[in-house]
């Protein structure tokens, strides 16, 4: 081996080992590069989304006049005895034309305005509960779910008025619009 071989062996062994820790470096930064473009389109999509939606049966309803509603409700009640199942439902008193109470789950209740949200108030408006899962209008025959109030007959594009539900104890509801 000649001096000449000596410097090249030397120079390629100090050259080679940096190189990998450089393609480390590189291939670290197009990893993390990908991930912050690929969180970056997610985000883009999420706005998009959440900018673009149509909002139909969700549209402001300028034909219900605002009501104060602050209501409690006794389930001991004999009229409030079916809330005590989950699945029940019952009327109350308070809002524009009455209130639907439905017992969603274990500890939670959904409160809905009786009248039809698309439509000014009433004697027909005053909606009603058919076959417990749905808020029906007799003007003209609409319906709506009972579950989260939105329309389930074509054409109708606002959903039922729902009203703030807070369990003050096990047999007290209070019944809000604030």
């Amino acid at each position: 081996m000649n001096y000449n071989t000596i410097i090249y062996h030397t120079t390629l062994n100090s050259i080679k080992p940096p190189l990998p820790k450089i393609m480390v470096e590189i291939k670290l930064f197009v990893t993390c590069k990908k991930k912050l473009m690929k969180n970056i389109t997610v985000l883009m999509l999420l706005v998009f989304l959440i900018f673009s939606c149509n909002g139909d049966g969700d549209e402001e309803n300028n034909l219900l006049p605002e009501v104060h509603v602050d209501e409690t409700v006794f389930l001991n009640n004999p009229e409030y005895i079916n809330l005590q199942i989950v699945g029940g439902w019952a009327y109350s008193q308070g809002g524009i034309s009455g209130i639907i109470i439905y017992h969603y789950s274990a500890n939670s209740y959904v409160a809905f305005e009786r009248s039809a949200p698309h439509l000014s108030p009433q004697l027909c408006s005053k909606m009603t509960v058919k076959n417990g899962i749905i808020m029906f209008c007799s003007c003209d025959d609409s319906e709506f779910n009972i579950l989260n109030g939105a329309p389930l007959t074509e054409g109708v594009n606002y959903q039922a008025r729902q009203y703030r539900v807070s369990i003050l104890s096990s047999n007290t509801l209070r019944i809000t619009n604030f």
